[in-house]
């Protein structure tokens, strides 16, 4: 019988040059920005994550506490949905500072709802506004001031200052200082300034200095700014706390619960007893 001839071995078509050059310096090129920006891909995986399983939450998930703080509390609005306070309560959330209103119109459909809830639940309780910058600030704290019955033993109101589109940092910048001036005259006592890191620091700072800062600052282990600039941290807007379906922001105190409580509006003077 006659042998077949035997096949060549095929060769392997190798890429030109200037294709390999091109396929290395593209991986190169993608590892270097995961490495750069590896804190901020991570983040949006896990909150497209979390947002992918939001239906399969059964309201019981739970973060572990901040290591080095011993005062722990959240901050909500509507889109938390329906809270289970008590249940909150019982997990070591110890305030909540709760969406009352936006802009100049907007009032939170749960505001009073989790207001008075929280106040049940045993929760230090706290109101905040949500700053629309290209708005005026009068109108913005009389939208505060007419929907926040706050009284004495809660804690300050807050001025949620984040939103990055508007037409002047001055006018912003006099608006903020507006809002904060009329609600502080309207309910006796110093608002609590919030805003991010990074927004705090190109529009903010050295601007609003005696206005204690509430800073959210998030994939690092310490504020960058020092701790006598900031009394409140968020340091998480991906938290689980039981009794919340979903995630919730997740903040610490800086100091004891004594000085938190000693933050709350104070109790009206009587008048003065013969």
């Amino acid at each position: 019988m006659k042998r077949p001839a035997p096949v060549p071995p095929r060769r392997r078509r190798r890429l030109p040059p200037w294709l390999r050059w091109a396929v290395a310096v593209a991986l190169l090129g993608t590892v270097g920005f995961y490495l750069t920006h590896q804190r901020q891909i991570n983040r949006h995986v896990r909150l497209a994550w979390a947002s992918l399983i939001s239906r399969h939450l059964t309201g019981h998930e739970k973060t572990p506490l901040l290591d080095g703080y011993s005062v722990h509390g959240i901050d909500v609005s509507a889109y938390q949905g329906r809270i289970n306070w008590p249940e909150v309560a019982r997990h070591d959330v110890q305030f909540a500072f709760i969406k009352a209103s936006e802009g100049v119109t907007l009032r939170d459909q749960r505001f009073r709802r989790n207001w008075e809830a929280a106040r049940k639940a045993g929760v230090y309780r706290g109101a905040y506004h949500y700053f629309q910058p290209n708005y005026d600030g009068a109108r913005q704290a009389n939208l505060f001031t007419r929907t926040v019955p706050l009284a004495p033993g809660d804690l300050p109101p807050v001025l949620d200052v984040e939103h990055a589109e508007f037409h002047d940092v001055a006018t912003m910048r006099r608006n903020v200082g507006i809002w904060l001036r009329l609600v502080e005259r309207h309910y006796g006592v110093r608002p609590i300034l919030y805003s991010n890191y990074s927004f705090y620091k190109r529009h903010l700072a050295g601007h609003f200095d005696k206005y204690p800062l509430w800073l959210a600052h998030y994939e690092v282990p310490e504020p960058r700014l020092p701790r006598d600039k900031w009394i409140i941290w968020q340091h998480s807007d991906e938290a689980y706390i039981p009794g919340i379906r979903g995630t919730v922001d997740f903040n610490v105190f800086q100091g004891s619960i004594q000085t938190l409580l000693a933050l709350r509006i104070p109790p009206r003077s009587g008048p003065a007893q013969p």
